[in-house]
């Protein structure tokens, strides 16, 4: 159900109201204008949350990147959380996730004909991508995890909302997981309630909508997540779940936020889950690798390893891993999709966005195409335009 994932610590409340001041005088000196958030020409897609932990950002960057890539150019900006390195970095094929994320990384190698980028300061990372010779023909940037980034002005702003940690069932850090209050999904132009149940029923959905009790220039989206087929990482062939053979002994190797819902998902195709899991992000050290070998040896045959793309990003490559192990780890792709038939909506909304914001693109070439000689419409000569407005 939904919200079954929130876990409360009562007795953490009363730093969670020191929180929550700092948090509030932060976001009314934004409003007040005492600090400034900057709008760029470009225009600027934000995805993010106002919870801690995984709330399906990555899936939904890359369904916007495949929305988008073959009709602009297309650049992915993240601050590059956990990298080993600082300032403005522009990824290549000699990245390291330890260099620009293991997130960067894995939208990097799906995604080599766009620009992926990490830098903290998000105004000079936008301003680095729109000026430097190498990026200066970026049509679109997707911010990855920039919600509470308030400095950048973003033309749509898109909220994700975990199914299984409703923020309106929430607390504040530390007591909870939220980072601000829920009133901060008042700056999303588009609300997405993520992970959802492939079998949500009519009902559920209207009381969804009706609990999060948005505003009318906010839209309101449901998504659930999809996997792919099992991709080896050293050998093998792709490996569809419902070609898993039967008495399989499955171990779940997992360095995410929360892999409650991938065991929930796996569970119709496989009978026996062993979890191992890390914390968010986890960097695997020799200890961790010698850990994995021995609980894999000690499994009984037929046995494999599930892990996440992500993961994938910390663990390929590493030394030490067993030859048993190379041969049978593989990793679950997943992407997300639109529920309700909300899907041509939701495309629409951002492609017409980008449309109407961007100079260089083929949408905008599209749109002047069409567009009458005469033409004196406000707007045309505009790319500031916030999505409110469209």
């Amino acid at each position: 159900m939904e919200g079954d994932f929130i876990k409360i610590n009562e007795w953490l409340t009363p730093l969670s109201w020191l929180y929550g001041i700092g948090v509030s005088i932060r976001n009314q000196m934004f409003e007040l204008g005492i600090l400034k958030s900057k709008a760029y020409d470009v225009p600027v897609i934000s995805v993010g949350n106002i919870t801690v932990g995984g709330s399906g950002k990555t899936p939904h960057v890359e369904y916007l990147i495949r929305q988008l890539h073959d009709k602009v150019k297309v650049a992915v900006l993240s601050r590059g959380y956990k990298r080993k390195t600082r300032g403005y970095i522009l990824a290549d094929k000699q990245s390291t996730a330890r260099e620009i994320g293991d997130e960067s990384y894995q939208i990097m190698k799906k995604f080599p004909d766009i620009y992926v980028a990490v830098d903290k300061k998000r105004c000079n990372g936008i301003e680095r991508l729109t000026t430097d010779d190498e990026t200066r023909d970026t049509d679109v940037i997707l911010l990855d995890d920039a919600y509470q980034h308030r400095y950048v002005k973003p033309g749509i702003n898109i909220l994700l909302v975990d199914y299984h940690r409703l923020i309106i069932y929430d607390k504040l850090l530390p007591a909870g997981r939220l980072r601000e209050p829920q009133s901060g999904k008042a700056r999303a132009d588009i609300v997405i309630i993520t992970k959802c149940p492939a079998d949500l029923k009519p009902m559920e959905f209207r009381v969804l909508t009706k609990a999060l009790n948005l505003y009318p220039y906010q839209k309101l989206f449901f998504t659930t997540l999809e996997y792919g087929d099992l991709q080896p990482l050293y050998c093998g062939e792709d490996l569809p779940l419902q070609q898993i053979p039967e008495g399989t002994h499955v171990l779940l190797l997992t360095g995410i936020a929360s892999p409650k819902q991938m065991i929930i998902d796996l569970k119709p195709y496989v009978g026996d889950i062993q979890p191992m899991t890390f914390a968010d992000h986890h960097q695997f050290s020799k200890k961790d690798i010698r850990r994995i070998n021995e609980q894999f040896e000690a499994m009984p045959e037929p046995k494999m390893i599930i892990t996440t793309e992500k993961d994938n990003a910390r663990l390929f490559g590493l030394e030490g891993l067993s030859e048993q192990v190379r041969h049978h780890i593989y990793q679950l792709p997943v992407h997300i999709k639109f529920m309700l038939g909300q899907e041509e909506e939701f495309n629409e909304k951002i492609i017409g966005y980008v449309r109407k914001n961007s100079k260089n693109s083929i949408l905008a070439k599209a749109k002047d195409d069409n567009k009458p000689k005469d033409s004196n419409r406000a707007g045309d000569g505009s790319r500031t335009i916030s999505f409110r407005n469209n």
